[in-house]
């Protein structure tokens, strides 16, 4: 603790114990405390040299500590002095970056962010920031950050951030999707699934929103990527309108102890057994026939079978109204 001030953890013990004792020497030092006799005398030159303790005149060897309000309370001011220097220096660089290197579209309100490098530097550093709640659009594919590698997340749910993922269909078919969800759930992620979502969007405590303006597989190199980062303005407040809604016909998606997608809800419908529960959060889910076959281990046929006794049930003609109305019945 005392390291701001320039001392190290045993200069400090040390230096405290001056500071009960009036006075001591090694010997007595190294009496009070898990240290040779050799190692108290270097501690006490080292107070002396940092104008925390001196040489009694009377007593050889021996040291007492000069009061904290004359050895550490100028160092705090001079330090509190040097960071408002240096906050006051970093300020001056963030006006300078804003007024030249901004890309400025009404009013400030947008910010274009070239490359993948960089859009990746502010989605982390978007997370790093948050203190209360994430919203994120979860399409298919990436185009900077592959989702294994986004630790700030876990970070922000240990500071108590709330994080609410909607993802699309498509996104469960690619490789390690599944895996993602669940880590991201149990570490306390709400997440609810869509068929389709209209962009790839990122918002911190409703106050600053990052959008790639760009697909994966799209022409160009990932040095040409372009992203916009937008701030509070109405184009903002619509955006978080926009993922208000996609999240109000979402289905929710759990997480089994067995750590699969699926499960029942605290609400199930009593008509249906925990295995159809099970096949409808994985198909709003968006996995395929094939995969929620292989997750339930029974054959492609019998889960398209089983689908269609559940639309029977719902008096539904598609999947898509299935899954709105699975959500809304808390089938799931």
């Amino acid at each position: 603790m005392l390291d701001t001030v320039g001392l190290t953890v045993a200069e400090g013990e040390v230096y405290r114990l001056l500071l009960v004792t009036e006075s001591a020497s090694a010997e007595e030092i190294s009496g009070s405390c898990e240290l040779d006799t050799a190692a108290a005398r270097r501690l006490l030159l080292a107070l002396e040299a940092k104008g925390l303790a001196y040489p009694v005149e009377d007593s050889p060897g021996w040291f007492a500590a000069i009061p904290p309000e004359v050895a550490l309370v100028p160092r705090l001011q001079r330090q509190s002095e040097a960071l408002e220097q240096t906050r006051a220096a970093v300020l001056e660089m963030v006006q300078t970056y804003q007024r030249g290197a901004r890309a400025r579209v009404g009013g400030e309100a947008i910010e274009i962010i070239s490359g993948a490098a960089a859009l990746r530097q502010r989605l982390r550093q978007l997370q790093d920031g948050s203190r209360r709640e994430m919203l994120w659009f979860c399409k298919a594919g990436y185009v900077a950050m592959p989702p294994e590698s986004n630790q700030e997340q876990f970070a922000a749910h240990d500071r108590g951030v709330l994080y609410r993922v909607l993802y699309e269909q498509a996104y469960f078919d690619d490789p390690g999707s599944v895996d993602n969800v669940v880590e991201g759930v149990r570490a306390g992620e709400a997440a609810r699934a869509v068929p389709r979502l209209p962009l790839r969007m990122a918002v911190s405590d409703r106050s600053v929103a990052v959008l790639p303006l760009a697909s994966p597989g799209a022409p160009g190199s990932p040095r040409e990527l372009k992203a916009a980062l937008v701030r509070e303005s109405s184009l903002l407040e619509g955006l978080i309108d926009l993922f208000e809604r996609y999240w109000e016909v979402g289905a929710p998606l759990r997480v089994t102890e067995e750590g699969r997608i699926g499960g029942a809800g605290p609400e199930d419908a009593a008509s249906l057994v925990p295995e159809d529960r099970h096949l409808l959060s994985l198909m709003v889910a968006g996995l395929t026939d094939e995969a929620i076959a292989g997750q339930l281990r029974v054959s492609k046929r019998t889960v398209q079978r089983r689908v269609q006794g559940l639309m029977s049930l719902a008096g539904v003609a598609t999947r898509m109204q299935l899954g709105w109305h699975a959500a809304r019945r808390n089938w799931l």
